[in-house]
């Protein structure tokens, strides 16, 4: 993927102008919307989105540049857009510094791993004083659009999503945390790290007595948890060997296993 390629001209505008962030993002969701990719979703839709991962913390990641970003149901494709503020405004940035450049992304709802390679590789590349200040200073809309295309148009990679699974499990039995550590170190195509954990009971005995939680002795103190990452087509295989281990887990007490789907997972881990 390409930023030329999802990149939609009827959605730049250069010489912005904003008395703060919350204007600048009511400008975002109107020059979204003037893309027929967003034909099915509101303008008001597209502002709450972008609020709401606002909320979350400040898209401006400095060197006057803020890329907000949500992904909303409706949309039919990538829209990213950029706007350039000449006399910057405060976008509550990790600097601290005014924004000159904002780059937006309404990705559809389902591309979770596009979305978070075009913002990877946006943010990247506009980690470039010089690069920023030469697509600000483009005059018009057309020449923001060829120098955004210029200064971060590299390509994208994007790698397909995940057949993996994340498996947590939690044993409060010193044995058969050992057997277990084994059935998943045996396992190909995994990595495994160990947690050192405690049971919540210690804490709650901590607590001044108060409704709802009363104090008594802490049973055994073991507690420790194992991250897996495995095969989506290994999972069962490998629950039923646990369960090799502790019997049903519905009726076991003192181990806990969960299994959650990974839309992405890159990297891996030192034995």
């Amino acid at each position: 993927m390409k930023l030329a390629e999802v990149i939609r001209r009827e959605c730049v505008q250069a010489g912005g102008s904003y008395e703060d962030k919350a204007m600048a993002l009511c400008d975002i969701a109107s020059l979204v919307k003037r893309s027929d990719l967003c034909r099915d979703v509101s303008e008001e839709a597209i502002l709450e989105a972008l609020q709401e991962r606002e909320t979350l913390g400040s898209t401006g990641i400095g060197g006057g540049v803020a890329i907000p970003h949500c992904r909303l149901p409706g949309v039919q494709d990538f829209v990213v857009g950029a706007v350039s503020i000449p006399e910057g405004v405060d976008f509550e940035a990790a600097d601290r510094k005014k924004v000159y450049l904002l780059v937006f992304i309404i990705a559809p709802a389902g591309e979770a791993n596009k979305h978070i390679r075009l913002l990877s590789s946006i943010s990247r590349q506009l980690d470039n004083d010089e690069a920023v200040k030469r697509i600000v200073a483009a005059q018009s809309d057309e020449a923001l659009v060829t120098e955004l295309i210029e200064q971060a148009g590299a390509d994208i990679p994007t790698y397909q999503s995940s057949r993996k699974n994340l498996l947590s499990v939690f044993v409060q039995d010193q044995k058969a945390f050992g057997q277990i550590l084994g059935v998943l170190a045996g396992l190909d195509g995994n990595s495994l790290t160990v947690l050192d954990a405690q049971n919540s009971r210690i804490f709650l005995d901590r607590l001044p007595p108060r409704a709802g939680v009363s104090a008594g002795v802490a049973g055994g103190q073991f507690c420790r948890g194992i991250l897996a990452v495995v095969e989506r087509r290994l999972t069962n295989e490998m629950i039923r060997r646990i369960e090799g281990i502790t019997g049903s887990l519905a009726e076991c007490i003192g181990v806990l296993v969960t299994v959650q789907e990974l839309s992405y997972c890159g990297g891996s881990l030192e034995a």
